[in-house]
């Protein structure tokens, strides 16, 4: 028998919306991706919601969080590649690698630009890398920073990382410099800004860092954070959240762009709704392909591979034409 305060809890229990789509979101200086993730949470009140990769609280920039039917292209995005512009201040290295540590060892030495041109060729290309000690790679089960600020010495092994591209953009003077990096997954970048500042003769640490892609996502897809929380205190009371879906979440196949599309007429979209594979018509049809999407009229219905011709589901899709507005 369900107690009268119970059932006055459950009476007066938000309605979870359902939404299907990402919201590309421009995470400020000073808070956690979680705490972020918890605003959204708040003003949106999705069925489901997560987000593609962590920024540091001392990290902004682009995070992208993905709602509902979304959540199941997350992995496409978070393997994309990233770019971020960071500022390093020479003379002092940290135990974090960035401003939150504590300086454990300092430099006179301060690089000119042409100096620091001339090594970053040496960080291109598949390079190896060892991780920041403060970081949430486990050891023995533990994560790293737990460790690390319990006092523990943490060793972590070099791994192999991908750095596509790194430009220094300016010299700000003599003691910072500001660099443009763009990374597969897996890269520190605090760990990159240690590694040059050694190599030049000196220290480094990352004192300002700005996410500005991930994968699909770029300057152009993001929201600022107080943009996104002034638009929703304007709703009047008990307005559904439909105009804040419609001006700022994307559709759910803005995250595979970058992956082969396989358009199906409606009898064959039914077919692999539920979970059958189909034979690919027509003479463009690939015979082939690890990773594919398919679709009816725009709209994703399901992520497979292609064998011999014929297209089979991995993941399917509860979306519909609804899904162009990001809702269902």
């Amino acid at each position: 028998m369900t107690k009268p305060h119970m059932a006055r809890k459950q009476q007066f229990k938000r309605k979870k919306n359902t939404i299907n789509g990402w919201l590309v979101l421009d995470k400020p200086y000073g808070i956690t991706s979680n705490e972020a993730l918890g605003k959204i949470k708040r003003i949106f009140s999705p069925q489901k919601v997560g987000h593609a990769g962590t920024l540091d609280p001392r990290a902004s920039g682009l995070l992208p969080v993905a709602f509902g039917e979304a959540t199941k292209t997350v992995p496409f995005v978070m393997d994309g590649r990233k770019v971020y512009r960071f500022e390093v201040t020479w003379g002092a290295e940290t135990n974090t690698d960035d401003t939150e540590g504590e300086v454990v060892v300092t430099s006179d030495v301060r690089p000119d630009a042409a100096a620091i041109k001339a090594v970053l060729p040496e960080f291109v290309g598949e390079i190896m890398q060892v991780p920041p000690k403060f970081s949430a790679i486990k050891v023995a089960g533990e994560r790293a920073y737990d460790l690390a600020r319990d006092g523990e010495e943490v060793e972590l092994e070099a791994r192999p990382i991908d750095m596509h591209r790194l430009d220094l953009v300016e010299c700000p003077d003599e003691n910072r410099a500001v660099f443009e990096a763009e990374c597969g997954k897996g890269t520190y970048v605090r760990a990159l800004a240690r590694d040059i500042g050694r190599r030049l003769g000196t220290r480094g640490h990352v004192t300002e860092l700005r996410r500005l892609l991930v994968g699909p996502f770029g300057e152009d897809d993001m929201v600022p954070f107080e943009e996104l929380v002034a638009a929703a205190d304007e709703l009047e009371d008990g307005a559904g959240i439909e105009p804040l879906v419609a001006e700022f979440v994307l559709p759910v196949r803005e995250a595979m762009e970058d992956i082969v599309e396989i358009p199906l007429s409606p009898d064959d979209a039914q077919r692999i709704r539920h979970g059958m594979p189909v034979l690919l018509r027509g003479r463009d049809a690939p015979l082939n392909c690890d990773l594919a999407f398919a679709s009816e009229a725009g709209v994703p219905v399901a992520v497979g591979a292609i064998e011999k011709g014929r297209f089979q589901p991995s993941r399917v899709f509860h979306l519909y034409q609804a899904e162009d507005l990001g809702t269902q």
